[in-house]
């Protein structure tokens, strides 16, 4: 008999792909919405892409802000995928407005899965509860390190999925019981899209894309592509020795944003007339970093190590990257073409 596994939020980039597979795999499957009026979208996004058979894909309406339906939600599965965020349309003034949901949304995850006897929890965190903190580029970021909560420069969003993380591991040390729980900790997202739904990650290649751009900064970053995100939060769920554990998720090397727009202008010269010139000098942003938020956020992200290590996944679950950076990179290039995100 198939398993059954509850992925939360799967309207998401990421939620979407992990159905995808899991369906692919032949696992029953359940996926939370908000609101079921956005079932007909996942099905049609699943549909256009090849899923054929729906009986074993079931749809929950639940909220990470509400208690409604999470022990229905719950019901008959052995591993639950907590994926899901919670959804902010715009930045509050307050950033505990971001924090509280985001831990209160971990906890009542895992407090339903213990009293419905799921076995494993994987919960999506990010790079940010990890590596922010790290500055010297000699020591290697392993999922050993955590970030400073208090690292100047860590964006609201960074630190509501770092408060999530550290509260989650402290439900499962003090009241977790035989609940089993990982985490999965992506760097920058990419790769193609099911839909016209992208990550966060995709504004990057937007912005260098549309003129908004005057000047380059020389920002380097860890890419991942989405389909390795999903196969890796797969792995974890199921390998008996991913309990207990965290997981950095990242293609090997790194990349700058000046490297990627060489590389959008060798491959996609058509679209790359805007892409601009020049490089922003890194002391304009350590400068403006002295008055501007934005610019604080930037300068944490050039001084932070880009030398992370993947051989975790790697050397535990037996995870090998599909994509490299650069294939990532153009794979959500081709998704923003082809769902006029970029024209």
């Amino acid at each position: 008999m198939s398993k059954t596994v509850l992925v939360t939020g799967g309207t998401g980039f990421v939620g979407t792909h992990i159905i995808f597979q899991l369906l692919q795999g032949g696992y029953n499957v359940k996926t939370t919405l908000r609101s079921l009026k956005s079932k007909d979208k996942v099905i049609d996004t699943l549909k256009v892409n090849g899923i054929i058979a729906f009986e074993n894909l079931e749809f929950v309406e639940a909220d990470l802000s509400k208690d409604d339906n999470w022990e229905e939600a719950m019901k008959g599965c052995e591993y639950v995928l907590s994926v899901a965020s919670p959804v902010f349309f715009t930045i509050p003034k307050d950033e505990n407005e971001m924090m509280r949901p985001a831990v209160n949304g971990i906890i009542r995850v895992l407090k339903a899965a213990k009293n419905a006897n799921v076995k494993r929890v994987v919960m999506t965190s990010n790079f940010g509860a990890v590596g922010f903190s790290n500055k010297n580029s000699n020591i290697v970021t392993t999922e050993e390190d955590w970030t400073d909560p208090n690292e100047k420069g860590l964006s609201a969003y960074e630190k509501s999925k770092l408060l999530a993380e550290h509260a989650a591991w402290d439900f499962i040390k003090k009241e977790g019981g035989n609940l089993e729980f990982a985490t999965v900790n992506p760097v920058a997202i990419l790769g193609p899209s099911l839909s016209n739904h992208v990550s966060g990650s995709f504004g990057l290649i937007q912005h260098l894309l549309d003129g908004s751009m005057k000047a380059i900064p020389n920002i380097p970053l860890n890419i991942v592509d989405v389909r390795d995100v999903a196969d890796l939060h797969i792995r974890a769920m199921t390998n008996p020795n991913a309990n207990g554990q965290r997981f950095i998720a990242s293609s090997d090397g790194q990349i700058s944003l000046p490297e990627i727009a060489e590389l959008f202008k060798n491959s996609n010269p058509n679209i790359a007339n805007k892409v601009p010139t020049k490089t922003l000098p890194n002391w304009i942003i350590y400068f403006a970093a002295l008055f501007n938020k934005q610019a604080k956020e930037a300068a944490l992200l050039l001084r932070m190590n880009r030398n992370v290590s993947n051989s975790k996944a790697k050397k535990i679950l037996g995870w090998k990257p599909i994509a490299t950076k650069e294939e990532a990179i153009l794979a959500s290039l081709k998704s923003m073409i082809e769902y006029e995100i970029i024209k």
